[in-house]
């Protein structure tokens, strides 16, 4: 090669370097740089190493293809990157930087959150937004007399999980929601949970919720030997980026457009890094996407990827750890699926979507979440669809439903994301999932995001049992008006039932999935012994289908401190099962499926009609299960009770019996109020309230310091 050739591949910037096309390198941009025929081009492409690099998209998202990336940052513009918002929230001081971890200080995200305005609103008597010692001790002396149930004058640990359920569950339980479809009590979000909406014009979720926003910074980033300069990364993610709040290993978002116009990696100009924290076996999204594709569904690809990050002083060449890589949902998405980059793309957040909310855009414009440009023409489609659903009669629906919905593409979406036991989705709080609006049909499709609590794997809803034998008819949690009507639909349920049948005998064969389960460990093994051995051990485990301990917030006591890829910053968690030991062992993905497939069959076979979920049915017993009648709150269920009952248990327990007489509550009360009550003026605030539940009330109580 001519040293003329080998000057012109150096003074390439990571633009020209690396702008694959669907069809290839661009290697022109060579020839005519340096005046090279052609062969010398190629030439110098594979000197510099560029024909390696993946050169459309079905390359770059192989499932089983584990990819090398490198980020390369200033120290500047790694802690620029650092979220601002948020303060005082779990794995993170204030500012929550990379391994400061700690509990929520006084004022921040925690226990007060979520319970400081039950306790005013139940003990404010004379509604003067305070509570007295009177209100607050009679408060204590009203409860107790409520949870001891057996008036035995003791309240065992089970009962007062169960106390704390009823008594601060819903509508109690979460931060206030605000506006319509914006968490409890508004037209399209009534009925309890958790506000998921971040504030106007920011993204969705509940870290945005709690105010945290992740800015995009400049960085370099070396992929597979490749470098691409000046790319725009941010952290994303809501669950997994407060679980993983304390570590390295966040996941992220990669804008290869955002700073330099016109570059593409195989046609992919958006790059999704997810960390897979809460996911033992690392492939519970990549193989639910699958499955979603193999049923005809408009799905991302999907591929893995070995991390690595730089910061001069900092981490040189650090191995972050094993992540998947996830196809972005935009226009280009849209442009392979369905043929143009024409239409509207929403992110809707909501537990009713649909809901009519009025003539005015805007009213839905949050709770949507629109990732294209939104026109009249859009815009008028969702609420027209709107109001169909929520006031048309039974046989208007049923009549004009498919001129807005694709039933059969939606049919083979439900039937997937049903038969998986998706939780964290349409079926649960009404989140994780794209809504795209074809430009011809003028349809909408559905589109699955988020599936790392796939294969039943979402235990704050429904229990085990529930989760492998939920219903076929009605697998949805609380009141959900869009699903009721469609579900009831005769032109649907016929192609739902019909996609289920098929499916059960091709895609979704626990042989199947197993054997895929086999090809994926395979190939991603060596990347999860290079995090550490913990995590191989439990990877192992879940892929021979033993259930293992959570360990997302920490390390269960007696294993080996992780690494920094591991949280290894910050603090020691202790306590297996997550905060508290609230979370329990799920199974993983072989025994999920090998239990859900004779369920699904038996329902359609009219054998059985499966279990449902009572309408805040976390935890066991839904109707439909044996083990209750399905009455919110039953010991073990996901509520107040499960955060923070350990914790209050600790509290009031002196001498450590795992019950609490009436006088061990009284006096525990009397305590808090003395200790919280910081300005000794006779009556605790709302703050005051909120920083003393978020100390002592805390689900790390008795972990980190």
């Amino acid at each position: 090669m001519s040293k003329h050739a080998l000057r012109v591949a150096r003074a390439l910037d990571g633009r020209t370097r690396l702008n694959p096309s669907a069809g290839g390198i661009l290697f022109w941009d060579l020839v005519r740089a340096g005046g090279l025929g052609l062969a010398s081009a190629l030439s110098v492409a594979a000197a510099s190493g560029l024909t390696s690099l993946p050169q459309a998209g079905a390359e770059l998202f192989t499932p089983t293809k584990v990819w090398t990336a490198h980020f390369l940052f200033t120290p500047e513009q790694w802690e620029a990157m650092e979220p601002k918002g948020g303060r005082g929230l779990p794995f993170g001081g204030p500012g929550g930087l990379r391994g400061r971890g700690g509990p929520g200080g006084p004022g921040g995200f925690g226990p007060g959150t979520f319970l400081a305005p039950a306790f005013l609103q139940q003990g404010d008597r004379d509604r003067d937004t305070r509570l007295t010692k009177d209100e607050f001790t009679a408060l204590g002396a009203k409860w107790f007399a409520e949870w001891d149930q057996e008036k035995s004058g003791r309240v065992s640990a089970d009962q007062l999980r169960e106390g704390l359920n009823r008594s601060l569950g819903p509508p109690n339980f979460g931060p206030p929601g605000g506006g319509p479809g914006r968490g409890p009590g508004g037209p399209g979000g009534r009925g309890p949970g958790l506000n998921l909406q971040g504030a106007e014009g920011k993204r969705n979720g509940l870290a945005s919720a709690m105010g945290i926003e992740f800015d995009y910074v400049h960085a370099d980033l070396e992929f597979e030997g490749q470098m691409i300069r000046d790319v725009a990364v941010r952290y994303k993610g809501n669950g997994t980026f407060l679980q993983s709040r304390g570590s390295l290993k966040r996941s992220l978002k990669v804008s290869l457009t955002r700073f330099a116009k016109g570059r593409n990696l195989a046609g992919v100009v958006t790059l999704n890094f997810h960390n897979n924290v809460t996911d033992a076996s690392w492939m519970n999204e990549v193989l639910s996407h699958r499955l979603f594709r193999d049923a005809g569904v408009p799905a991302p690809r999907t591929a893995f990827a070995r991390l690595f990050v730089t910061v001069p002083g900092k981490y040189d060449r650090e191995y972050v750890g094993l992540y998947s890589l996830v196809e972005n949902v935009d226009t280009y998405f849209a442009r392979e699926r369905f043929g143009t980059k024409k239409g509207a793309i929403f992110k809707p957040v909501t537990p009713e979507v649909f809901a009519d909310l009025g003539g005015d855009w805007a009213k839905y414009n949050q709770t949507y979440d629109p990732k294209t440009a939104v026109g009249e023409l859009e815009a008028s489609r969702v609420i027209e669809f709107a109001r169909l659903v929520t006031h048309a009669g039974d046989a208007e629906f049923a009549a004009k439903l498919g001129e807005y919905l694709d039933l059969d593409e939606f049919a083979r979406f439900m039937a997937v994301t049903v038969w998986l036991s998706t939780m964290d989705s349409i079926l649960g709080p009404g989140q994780n999932y794209y809504l795209y609006l074809h430009p011809a049909t003028h349809q909408f499709q559905f589109i699955p995001w988020d599936l790392d609590h796939s294969f039943g794997q979402f235990p704050l809803i429904g229990s085990q049992t529930q989760r492998e034998n939920l219903s076929l008819d009605r697998p949805w949690q609380g009141d959900k008006r869009f699903l009721e009507r469609v579900f009831n639909a005769p032109a649907f349920k016929q192609l739902y039932l019909a996609r289920l049948a098929e499916f059960s005998k091709t895609i979704f064969r626990p042989e199947r999935i197993h054997q895929l389960v086999d090809e994926i460990a395979a190939a991603i093994r060596p990347a999860v012994q290079q995090e550490s051995e913990f995590k191989l051990a439990r990877f192992d485990r879940v892929v021979a289908g033993e259930p293992v301990e959570p360990a997302g917030f920490g390390e269960p006591r007696g294993e080996p401190r992780p690494n920094r890829a591991e949280g290894g910053e910050g603090p020691r968690f202790g306590r297996p099962g997550g905060p508290g030991g609230f979370m329990q062992p799920v199974k993983p993905i072989k025994g999920f499926v090998t239990a859900r497939a004779p369920s699904v069959l038996a329902q359609l076979a009219g054998q059985s009609k499966g279990q449902t979920l009572a309408p805040f049915g976390f935890g066991p017993g839904g109707p439909g299960d044996p083990g209750g009648p399905g009455r919110p709150g039953r010991p073990g269920g996901f509520g107040p009770g499960a955060f923070v009952g350990r914790a209050f248990l600790s509290a009031m327990d002196t001498n450590q019996d795992e019950v609490i007489t009436r006088e061990e509550f009284s006096q525990g009360f009397a305590k808090w109020f003395d200790t919280w009550s910081t300005d000794k003026n006779g009556a605790l605030t709302e703050e005051q309230l909120r920083a003393g539940l978020n100390r002592d009330l805390s689900p790390f109580r008795g972990g980190p310091p």
